[in-house]
């Protein structure tokens, strides 16, 4: 640990490498436990020379963007996690093709799609996260899904040791999946493909899917949004309400009264209690109903 801490040091600067780190300060659900390391790359050479070294290492490590689809089991991560942020957040727009980095949030993309009057973004707009981690889950909303702007991304091997691009068809994307599930390589960069459109047009689409949003979502707790995969056939937030479940809470832990699909932070919630709330809405529908809830949310550590 010294030894890994001293030569991330040495390349990344103090600033970037945070020892024992309270992921609650970085996740969306505004709790969880401590990782051994959380390390800040600054560019993509720090990026590769910090997995090589994971590598290297043997130390497992995980890769995130704004923390909006992760929540840290107490016992915290032993490992390494790396942010994508501020850094990975460039965004370039020529003609019709929007490129950017991925730790862009999906917020700025929309943005920037808006000011450069190009749609096929909207259904994104409002998706709270970063475009690695859209691209990561082939993120979706309101009918819309990544899977569908996307032209390529830039891909950066687990180890660090290259780097190469996958089409769209090459990420096979499929519902919350793309082939980074499988290979563990990160992508750093993703080529949007979009079309000209109006602009106040798709302000107003963006306004309006953003009051749907809010009146129908919980957006003033924290969660990390829709908390389960859509089963085949069914929507689980409908599956959870006709269980009977809106409202149960364990511990700071509550199923949202607003929108059954979502867990939410109703305060001092800890990662046990999301976690032991989730296991009764599982065996509930799945006791009621015969159908197996899956967590869209990524729990990681012990």
């Amino acid at each position: 640990m010294a030894f890994l801490k001293g030569r991330l040091t040495e390349r990344l600067g103090e600033k970037a490498v945070l020892e024992n780190c309270d992921m609650s300060r970085f996740t969306s659900f505004r709790t969880g436990g401590k990782a051994d390391f959380l390390i800040l790359p600054e560019n993509e050479e720090e990026l590769k020379f910090t997995l090589s070294l994971l590598a290297e290492t043997d130390m497992p490590y995980m890769v995130m963007g704004n923390g909006s689809n992760i929540l840290v089991k107490d016992g915290g991560f032993r490992g390494a996690i790396i942010k994508l942020g501020d850094a990975f957040g460039q965004i370039e727009i020529h003609g019709e093709i929007l490129t950017a980095g991925c730790g862009a949030l999906m917020s700025s993309v929309a943005r920037a799609a808006l000011d450069a009057e190009l749609t096929g973004f909207e259904f994104a707009s409002g998706i709270p996260g970063s475009l690695g981690g859209a691209v990561f889950m082939n993120a979706g909303a309101y009918g819309g899904e990544m899977a569908g702007i996307i032209r390529e991304a830039r891909i950066i091997k687990k180890d660090g040791s290259g780097e190469y691009t996958l089409s769209c068809e090459e990420l096979e994307l499929g519902y919350r999946h793309s082939i980074l599930h499988n290979t563990g390589d990160v992508a750093v960069n993703v080529t949007l493909e979009l079309a000209k459109g109006d602009k106040e047009t798709i302000g107003a689409e963006m306004k309006e899917l953003a009051a749907r949003r809010n009146e129908k979502q919980p957006v003033s707790l924290p969660s990390a949004g829709s908390f389960f995969k859509r089963p085949t056939g069914y929507f689980a937030g409908k599956l959870i309400q006709d269980a009977g479940l809106k409202g149960l809470s364990v511990g700071g832990a509550q199923v949202s009264p607003l929108h059954s699909g979502f867990i939410v932070n109703t305060g001092g919630a800890t990662a046990t209690d999301i976690i032991r709330l989730m296991e009764i809405v599982q065996a509930s529908v799945l006791d009621k109903f015969g159908v197996k809830l899956e967590p869209e949310v990524r729990i990681i550590g012990e």
